[in-house]
């Protein structure tokens, strides 16, 4: 393959076996541009087909097309300017003009729909909050508005104590029972209130875990200076204060057996049985004690069989020495990946995939920690239909998601059969988040997903009541992928109390509409758009089980559509959706 240094006299070969050129190319892009702008105006072009062919240098007309042609459904006076432009076209120059639309265009879909947040406070915190008697107690009041902030909280129950500065409730409850406690938060610009109700009982995670994990972002390449970043990023970017509270560490944490990176080199265990930690973690107690001082809570990642996903040390034989460790550390999360269990299982049945989901739950019982057990077994066995009686409280339901459309879309629009099983404490998980910068090692990349579709990422996921897990790096937020991740009225949709699974009540072609039963006795019903062309979507009031009018509300602008009876319809772009609130009218 010759590649040419425009219309100089240089260029530079090299040869191809058994391989795509383009994935070739595309790969090399990811290795060498180190400027995220580019990586994405490229990420644009493979998505859009600009090179899907072979090309003759110098037919800057044919590329000029497919620039024009990629924009042609949703732009149309911008299409008819480009071709007018391409009759001229003679020399590289004139496609750059071309091109300076198509990249404008595109650039400009980034738009920050959540309305900026305000002076005055707003608590965003999940209001309701479980806990087993006698564990470690703690809950950050989440709320957006200027600091310097005072917060109280009234009805707190004997054994907590609230830090009136940070927000952050600590303690231990005693006895079982159910406590109604009246939040309050207040700054020089005004102040809110909102009712929790702590559940002190046998179940924990009745809001669907919001949090950040170092897979997406880091994968093997996670340290500790990594994961106290996240910490900080989570903290200082303000997403604490919309109710973002975990930091998960994913593999790569332990040794890994036959490893040549000095980093990961090391004994498997002590004496003792306990798990030996990497180089790169050199003290995971002070790593957890670092997480909660900020009000955050600290994940970790294991799995039943021998070696981990990536080949490093795991929990089989020594599910009680690792959850010990955990308790010791301050874990209050953990991810449990099948990986190898699959050479200990006997078969598929539903009892083999069971049993090691029950062995590790034995063991965290002894531990007297509150710890959410999230299975990742990737829906096996319906894995919906007894994850809660293995004591887990989310589950995977799908293979790992990449950051593209065929990948979110295909996870997200198939959780159909699994909604019933969706419960306080018990959540659906289709994956985490590939929104931001992202890259599953040292080398990251903007989210391949184009604006709309990160839209309908967070839309489904939120009406899925999943856990969301930011899968991006922190350090590297922009306003766009901030605006995706703070905005309040979306974010209520995914912790609403009642802790009902959105249903698909309609489907023709590439359209699609999903709805969600909410605890004030509306619904969130988002339009979805699954084709490649703008359309009109249409959400019919008997298929919600409504009848008479009502009010909507558009949550991602979060103001007020109008009244509207029958049906609500609105035009969708393409791969994109429009999220709304719909509420009977009040007499």
């Amino acid at each position: 393959m010759r590649v040419n240094n425009n219309n100089g006299p240089t260029a530079f070969y090299f040869s191809l076996v058994e391989s795509d050129p383009k994935d070739i190319i595309w790969s090399l892009i990811d290795r060498d541009f180190k400027t995220s702008d580019i990586i994405q105006e490229f990420n644009w072009e493979k998505k859009d087909n600009i090179w899907k062919d072979d090309w003759t240098p110098g037919d800057y007309k044919l590329i000029a097309k497919r620039y024009a042609d990629a924009i042609a459904n949703d732009y149309q006076s911008e299409n008819y300017k480009m071709i007018k432009m391409i009759d001229k076209i003679k020399k590289v120059n004139d496609l750059w003009k071309v091109r300076d639309i198509y990249k404008k265009i595109r650039k400009d879909e980034y738009i920050v729909l959540t309305p900026k947040s305000g002076k005055e406070p707003r608590i965003n915190s999940a209001k309701v909050f479980g806990v087993r008697p006698d564990a470690p107690f703690l809950y950050t009041i989440a709320a957006s508005g200027n600091r310097p902030m005072e917060f109280t909280a009234e009805g707190l129950p004997n054994g907590l104590t609230l830090d009136s500065q940070t927000g952050q409730i600590t303690g231990t409850l005693k006895e079982k029972g159910v406590y109604i406690v009246k939040l309050k938060a207040k700054n020089s610009y005004g102040k809110n209130e909102r009712d929790l109700k702590i559940v002190a009982g046998d179940r924990i995670a009745l809001t669907p875990p919001l949090g950040w994990n170092s897979w997406n972002c880091f994968a093997d390449a996670v340290d500790e200076k990594k994961v106290k970043a996240a910490a900080d990023a989570m903290v200082n970017s303000g997403l604490i204060n919309y109710g973002w509270t975990y930091i998960n560490i994913d593999d790569f944490w332990e040794n890994k057996p036959g490893s040549t990176d000095p980093d990961l080199i090391g004994p498997e265990r002590y004496e003792n049985g306990k798990i030996v930690v990497n180089k790169k973690f050199p003290d995971m107690k002070a790593l957890g004690d670092y997480i909660h001082s900020k009000g955050l809570k600290m994940g970790i990642y294991s799995s039943p069989g021998p070696l981990t996903c990536g080949g490093c040390v795991a929990s089989y034989k020594f599910e009680n020495e690792d959850a010990q460790s955990y308790g010791e550390w301050g874990v209050d999360y953990l991810k449990y990946d099948w990986c190898s269990y699959g050479e200990i299982a006997k078969d598929d049945s539903r009892e083999e995939l069971m049993k090691p989901y029950y062995v590790m739950r034995a063991a965290l019982d002894k531990v007297n920690r509150d710890i959410v057990f999230s299975l990742c077994q990737y829906g096996m066995g319906k894995v919906w239909e007894w994850g809660d009686k293995v004591g887990g409280n989310c589950w995977r339901t799908t293979g790992d998601i990449t950051d593209t459309w065929e990948s979110m879309s295909s996870i997200g629009f198939s959780q159909v059969e699994n909604g019933a099983y969706a419960k306080p404490g018990n959540w659906n998980d289709p994956d985490m988040l590939v929104v931001g910068m992202v890259g599953w090692g040292p080398q990251l990349h903007p989210s391949r997903l184009t604006p709309n579709e990160q839209y309908t990422h967070i839309s489904l996921w939120s009406l899925l009541s999943s856990p969301l897990l930011i899968g991006c790096d922190m350090t590297q937020l922009d306003d766009f992928t901030l605006g995706l991740l703070t905005n309040t009225e979306v974010l209520d949709v995914n912790q609403d109390p009642l802790g009902k699974q959105a249903s698909r009540i309609s489907k023709a072609g590439d359209l699609e509409v999903w709805a969600k039963d909410l605890e004030d006795g509306s619904k969130a019903v988002g339009l979805f758009n699954r084709g490649n062309k703008r359309t009109e979507v249409t959400a019919a009031f008997k298929d919600l089980g409504f009848e008479g009018k009502y009010m909507v509300r558009d949550l991602w602008r979060q103001k007020d559509v109008g009244t509207f009876e029958d049906a609500y319809r609105a035009f969708v772009p393409s791969h994109g959706v429009v999220l709304v609130k719909i509420k009977k009218l009040s007499l």
